[in-house]
């Protein structure tokens, strides 16, 4: 399995999102780190049913992609994450992983009643997100969504890029210092996946 997992969260195949996560995905791989992209719009992904099937294995009931994806993110030890701004928060593909996550949810908070104050972090996660307007509170709302994602499959809150003023495919070429600090970020990630425990 991969140390890192690359989710594409964008339903643009060459979105600025996906430039973005390419570039960060390129600089782990730089530094060593062995990363496997996974694109989200190519999956077959069921909304979460909400039939509670996790509450007996803390693995969810439905069968289809997410299955796979569970097993992936339970032997990782990174996490990247790429989406665009919808109504200030994530895609629906990437809404749909997350919510379908609610397994490793109920498995941590309500099968090994982990204590909610207690932080147990087994992996690292950068988010990368992208809008299109300049506002104050643009990402306010996804970082809320995020955060409390990675909270539920174990993952740190390590890092993040926010670009604004990207909305049309290609528009993330006119800024190379995005382009710059994604692939900066990526290096980074892996250095900081890839460091023993304990230094």
């Amino acid at each position: 399995m991969a140390q890192i997992l690359a989710f594409y969260g964008s339903p643009r195949r060459q979105g600025n999102s996906a430039t973005l996560l390419r570039q960060a995905v390129a600089g782990a791989r730089q530094a060593g780190a062995d990363v496997e992209e996974i694109v989200l719009r190519d999956l077959k992904l069921s909304p979460c049913l909400e039939i509670y099937g996790c509450r007996k294995t803390g693995r969810c009931a439905i069968q289809d992609d997410f299955q796979t994806i569970h097993d992936k993110i339970e032997a990782s030890s990174g996490i990247m994450l790429a989406s665009p701004i919808f109504f200030y928060t994530v895609s629906a593909h990437t809404k749909a992983l997350m919510d379908r996550c609610q397994s490793f949810w109920v498995k941590k908070y309500w099968i090994d009643k982990v204590p909610f104050k207690v932080k147990r972090y087994r992996r690292k996660g950068l988010f990368i997100a992208v809008g299109a307007t300049h506002g104050n509170k643009l990402f306010d709302g996804v970082l809320l969504t995020v955060n409390y994602f990675f909270d539920a499959i174990d993952t740190e809150p390590w890092g993040r890029l926010l670009c604004r003023g990207l909305d049309f495919q290609g528009d993330v070429a006119k800024h190379p210092e995005y382009l710059e600090q994604a692939r900066a970020q990526g290096i980074a990630f892996a250095e900081a996946v890839l460091k023993p425990t304990g230094d």
